[in-house]
């Protein structure tokens, strides 16, 4: 058995609660992290803020109004509570199972009462990527659907298609479907309160990283780890497409781990 304690990312990573939009921007994209812990009185957890958090408002609005009503905004006004928590004694297998049932994305660790760590999706499946596993191809775990854009699509327009898809990312593609490259919120945080709605994507987006439908999930979260990823293309360049098949992200593989008869249950 696994221990969440041993995947776990500690020290927490917290804000107080009275941050600026801005300055949680600025430390998720510092720390390379996808949500900050909030904390209140006495260094206690009472909510997360995550960069889906952070699209969902209007901070690339071009106009003055839009922009100040985001600037006054703080972390309590915008993060989720209550906390979602684990014991740091408790089976990662446990955590895996949360995170699926509960539609997070992570989880606070808590010993004796105290916030110690915070165990995320990317760790789960850096566990995966240790033990040799050879059940399960990406083609199995895959998300079918691709949110998808044209590389002349402007940032605001991105923020809003990812807002209302509820995705993490885009793939922005060429006239004939052709993969040019991947946006995700990370990529967005940087125009946090700046007037930049109308820069192209094309301007933002980064190589998209590609993987075959016939690769093993220990292969795709190897390559996850190693370019530091929550997700990957699924390209089938033996059958000559150019559209990819879809997209193989962390939760993908989480939500394998996690289900009833997995071998890792």
């Amino acid at each position: 058995m696994t221990l969440v304690a041993e995947l776990m990312s500690s020290p927490v990573v917290t804000c107080a609660a009275d941050a600026t939009l801005g300055e949680v921007a600025a430390l998720l994209a510092a720390r390379g992290i996808h949500g900050v812990v909030v904390a209140g009185e006495g260094g206690k957890p009472v909510g997360v803020v995550s960069d889906s958090d952070l699209l969902a408002g209007e901070w690339l609005a071009a106009d003055d109004e839009s922009l100040a009503t985001m600037r006054s905004l703080h972390a309590r006004e915008l993060m989720s509570a209550p906390v979602a928590t684990i014991d740091a004694e408790a089976d990662a297998r446990e955590a895996a199972a949360r995170l699926r049932a509960e539609r997070l994305s992570r989880l606070v660790v808590c010993s004796a009462n105290e916030a110690v760590g915070v165990v995320a999706t990317s760790d789960l499946v850096a566990l995966l990527a240790r033990t040799s596993v050879a059940r399960g191809t990406v083609g199995d775990v895959m998300s079918h659907g691709l949110v998808v854009c044209r590389e002349e699509t402007t940032a605001g327009q991105a923020a809003r298609a990812m807002t209302q898809r509820r995705s993490r990312s885009l793939v922005v593609v060429a006239a004939d479907g052709r993969p040019l490259g991947v946006v995700t919120g990370a990529d967005l945080l940087e125009l946090l309160g700046a007037d930049a709605a109308e820069r192209p994507v094309a301007e933002l987006m980064h190589e998209p990283l590609t993987i075959s439908p016939r690769a093993t999930l220990r292969e795709a979260a190897d390559l996850m780890l190693e370019h530091v990823v929550h997700r990957l293309l699924v390209v089938d360049d033996a059958a000559g497409d150019v559209m990819p098949l879809g997209l193989v992200s962390t939760a993908d593989i989480v939500a394998e781990m996690a289900a009833p008869g997995s071998v890792w249950r």
